[in-house]
């Protein structure tokens, strides 16, 4: 692991105390997690972004195969 320094709040540093005092973990631990948890949520935004982005890019294409008429037939077999 790498240390290194952050600078808190007076109610930021009490309550992060309160919380390890009640989880039983330690403050550094509660800090990592924290930063997992925005790490994942962004990378999932992210995601969300870029699907959000793709989503109808091929709408206009004219040189595509009829996919309602390809499904239609997938489900008769």
């Amino acid at each position: 692991m790498i240390r290194t320094q952050i600078y808190l709040t007076e109610r930021q540093r009490a309550e992060l105390i309160e919380i390890a005092k009640n989880s039983g973990k330690k403050q550094s631990e509660l800090i990592r997690e924290a930063i997992d948890r925005l790490i994942n949520q962004e990378g999932r935004f992210k995601r969300e972004q870029i699907l959000k982005k793709a989503a109808g890019i091929w709408r206009d294409r004219t040189d595509l195969p009829d996919f309602d008429e390809i499904r239609t037939e997938w489900d008769r077999q």
